[in-house]
């Protein structure tokens, strides 16, 4: 049996949305297992300068990701969308173990099958440090609450 994980391809604004708003929830989760299983099981990831390929290698990466990258909160908005593909915008907020706060920015491409998995990430991302007085990202863990704005909300 082939797994599937609508909204599936080719993607219009609504289900391209919902697509891109899953990832945020399953993400801000923080559970790398849980992600792991909307990619293929041979997902190939560029993340910034990493390469991965295989679930595996996604629970791997982001278990050492959410290890460093302490209190994590993200937000992810569509930035475009053709057939099977998506372009989406993102930050989110996190510290270090010193306590430094920081702003991640980043674009993501991302190719799904006809099953909906995503089977090709492509990231690119910037770190800012900030103080914690300039945090926007301020929800319990877990998704965020539907009334909290998104990026172009909160002028990101």
């Amino acid at each position: 049996m082939s797994e599937t994980r609508p909204p599936l391809p080719p993607f219009d604004a609504e289900t391209a949305a919902k697509k891109a708003r899953g990832a945020e929830d399953a993400w801000n989760s923080r559970d790398p297992e849980r992600v792991s299983l909307a990619y293929t099981p041979d997902s190939w990831w560029r993340n910034r300068s990493e390469f991965l390929t295989g679930r595996a290698a996604i629970v791997a990466f982001l278990a050492a990701k959410w290890e460093r990258e302490r209190d994590y909160r993200l937000i992810k908005e569509v930035w475009a969308f053709h057939e099977n593909r998506i372009a989406a915008r993102f930050a989110y907020e996190w510290h270090d173990g010193a306590g430094q706060w920081f702003r991640s920015h980043g674009n993501e491409q991302w190719e799904f099958t006809e099953t909906g998995l995503m089977r090709r990430r492509e990231a690119s991302i910037n770190d800012v440090a900030i103080a914690e007085s300039e945090r926007r990202f301020h929800w319990p863990h877990g998704p965020r609450p539907a009334g909290h704005p998104g990026l172009s909300d909160l002028g990101l």
